[in-house]
């Protein structure tokens, strides 16, 4: 199903079926580069993200499966080498 096909409320309900998923943290000043890259790379349905969710402030985004985590995860750190989520 694509984010095309499902209205705000079905995708809130899908999103709901698999989270939290999995988590990955990112400093507080990637919140946009990683909102940019979800939205070129995954399925709206596939991820959401949460801001100030650690003391430093840090943002956390969730991924539906482990595979969308890990692409994520590799490309932010090569983003961003110095943060270590």
């Amino acid at each position: 199903m694509t984010n095309n096909q499902m209205s705000p409320q079905e995708m809130s309900d899908y999103k709901l079926k698999w989270s939290p998923g999995y988590e990955v943290q990112v400093d507080m000043d990637s919140d946009f580069w990683g909102k940019d890259f979800c939205r070129k790379n995954f399925e709206s349905q596939n991820w959401s993200f949460h801001k100030h969710t650690m003391p430093d402030d840090s943002h956390t985004f969730y991924f539906e499966n482990k595979s969308f985590a890990e692409k994520f995860l590799y490309e932010y750190n090569k983003h961003n080498p110095r943060f270590h989520s």
